[in-house]
C-alpha cells in the first residue's frame, strides 16, 4: 500500500492526533532526550545499507518505499541497524519518516522499548510508536502521531524481528515549519539519526 494513499485516509484523525499536544519544547539543545547508554552506541554511518531480505510485520509495515537511498544509518541497541531511507513532508500537514532495521544479534528483537513510555501507547507494543523528531533549532520534539484510539501511524513488528533479518518500518509525524528541513530521529536507546525532510510531489 502506498504511503501517501494511507496517509490521505487518515488526514481526519491525524488533525485530531496533532491537537491533542504532540509538540514538546526541548529542554536542551542536545539530540535526544537522553534514554538509552550512549556508551553501548556506535557513531552514524551515511554508507549503503544491505537490501531488505523480508519484513515480519503485518498491515501497515509493508508500506515503507522501496529504496535503496540512505538518508541515515545508526547502529546500538541489541546489535539493532537502524536505516532511514525517507523522509517526507505531506500537504496534510505531517511528515512521513520510512526505513527498515536489521537484527544483527543472535535472539529474537521484539522491539521492546521502542513503543515509548506514555501510558497511552501501551496498546503499540513491537512498534516504532516511541519515536519521535528533533528539531535542535527550533528546539521541539515531535512525537509520533496516534488515533483517537491512541493506535499509532506507525509500523507494528507484528512476529518481532528474527536474527538476521530485516523488517521495514514507517513512523508519521506533525510537520515542523516548512523552513525546517534538517532533524533528529530518534526512538528507544537508539542514538539520534540525522535526516533532511524533503517536500511531497
Amino acid at each position: 500500500m502506498n504511503i501517501r494513499r494511507t496517509a490521505t485516509t487518515r488526514r481526519a484523525m491525524t488533525a485530531v492526533a496533532i491537537t491533542t499536544g504532540l509538540v514538546f519544547t526541548v529542554a536542551g539543545c542536545g539530540g535526544g532526550d537522553g534514554d538509552g547508554d550512549k556508551s553501548e552506541n556506535k557513531s552514524t554511518s551515511t554508507s549503503s545499507s544491505e537490501q531488505g531480505k523480508g519484513d515480519d510485520g503485518e498491515g501497515e509495515s509493508g508500506q515503507a518505499p522501496k529504496t535503496d537511498e540512505v538518508l541515515a544509518e545508526v547502529k546500538g541497541e541489541e546489535s539493532i541497524t537502524l536505516t532511514v531511507t525517507s523522509a517526507v513532508r505531506d500537504d496534510g500537514g505531517f511528515v512521513t519518516v520510512s526505513g527498515k532495521v536489521t537484527n544483527n544479534g543472535g535472539r529474537f528483537w521484539a522491539a521492546a522499548n521502542w513503543r515509548g513510555e506514555e501510558r497511552e501507547l501501551n496498546k503499540n507494543g513491537s512498534s516504532v510508536a516511541g519515536a519521535n523528531l528533533i528539531d535542535n533549532a527550533g528546539k521541539k520534539k515531535y512525537l509520533v502521531l496516534r488515533d483517537t484510539q491512541g493506535r499509532c501511524l506507525c509500523t507494528k513488528f507484528t512476529g518481532g524481528v528474527k536474527p538476521s533479518q530485516t523488517a521495514e518500518w514507517y513512523a508519521q509525524f506533525p510537520a515542523p515549519p516548512e523552513g525546517t528541513i534538517k532533524v533528529d530521529f530518534q526512538v528507544g536507546a537508539m542514538p539520534p539519526a540525522p535526516i533532511e525532510i524533503s517536500e511531497g510531489e
